[in-house]
């Protein structure tokens, strides 16, 4: 197990309610964001997988680039694959500005 974090500048947009989406079972993840409540973004990925912080990254870095919000995520992973992780963030986004 292995748990990142990371930060981000506080988005625009912030949402007017929390989400959650997935469930953490055999490749799969569950996310939970709720709006922010401090000056930036914080993010916190557990993950089964260890030693895979840079792609991580890159999953983050590919959601803020779509998405000027102001949030707090928490990521439990169960090996899910980028395309899911950024499928469960779209998800969890929609959810909370419905």
């Amino acid at each position: 197990m292995e748990t990142l974090e990371f930060e981000r500048p506080r988005g625009a947009h912030l949402p007017p309610r929390r989400a959650h989406v997935g469930v953490v079972a055999s490749g799969n993840l569950e996310v939970l964001l709720e709006p922010a409540t401090e000056p930036r973004s914080h993010i916190v990925v557990r993950t089964s997988a260890d030693g895979f912080g840079t792609r991580w990254q890159t999953v983050i870095d590919r959601f803020f680039s779509r998405h000027d919000v102001a949030v707090r995520i928490t990521i439990n992973d169960f090996g899910a694959t980028p395309p899911i992780v950024l499928l469960r963030l779209e998800q969890a986004i929609e959810e909370a500005f419905a």
